[in-house]
């Protein structure tokens, strides 16, 4: 009760090569590695990072936070492993998650520079996208990219993802407003748990 902190959900979903789970608070090492590591590689497709990405101390406070919103249920972080779980090839994020009428998240997602190429994100995310539609009930993932990286465009093609639409100026990424084209995914054997939802 008072003084202890809840558990969270515990995920570990495996793949042929890979171990995909919810990121916890003794990650901090093995993320702060692999964003300094492909700090150059992923740096044109993401927002500014600090220099806190790169360091454990940085993602410690960060993990707490991300441990509160698994625990919320509004955001779930996955951490794409090794098979032993020694080192982070990649990530996937699904966040904003909202439930009720809507039952849709936002998926995001890198994947390590010696790793590309390889097809580790297409099987990551099938695995943790079943998850998101079957254990957690989600409806709609929504994913964008930018139009010129077309891997990734590719990548949400092959999963299912279809395109909804164009936004201008969209993101804010390596520190310049991006267009990013809209894509989404539906389950249609989506059907409300026997709460109603």
């Amino acid at each position: 009760m008072f003084g202890y902190r809840s558990a969270g959900p515990r995920v570990r979903l495996t793949t042929d090569r890979l171990v995909v789970r919810l990121v916890h608070e003794r990650d901090a090492w093995r993320l702060a590695d692999y964003y300094a590591e492909n700090r150059v590689f992923l740096k044109p497709w993401e927002p500014v990072r600090d220099e806190s990405h790169c360091y454990p101390s940085g993602w410690q406070a960060r993990l707490g936070l991300i441990a509160d919103m698994h625990k919320q249920g509004s955001a779930y972080y996955f951490v794409l492993m090794d098979p032993e779980e020694h080192e982070v090839r990649g990530v996937a994020n699904f966040s904003n998650v909202l439930r009720g009428s809507f039952h849709a998240c936002y998926l995001g997602y890198s994947l390590g520079e010696k790793w590309q190429g390889q097809g580790m994100m297409f099987e990551a995310l099938q695995s943790a996208i079943r998850y998101m539609q079957r254990q957690q009930r989600i409806h709609r993932i929504m994913a964008n990219y930018m139009p010129h990286n077309q891997r990734s465009g590719d990548l949400l093609a092959r999963l299912g993802f279809e395109k909804e639409g164009y936004a201008k100026d969209y993101l804010l990424i390596d520190g310049r407003w991006q267009d990013h084209v809209l894509t989404a995914l539906t389950w249609q054997e989506w059907t409300p748990d026997r709460r109603g939802q």
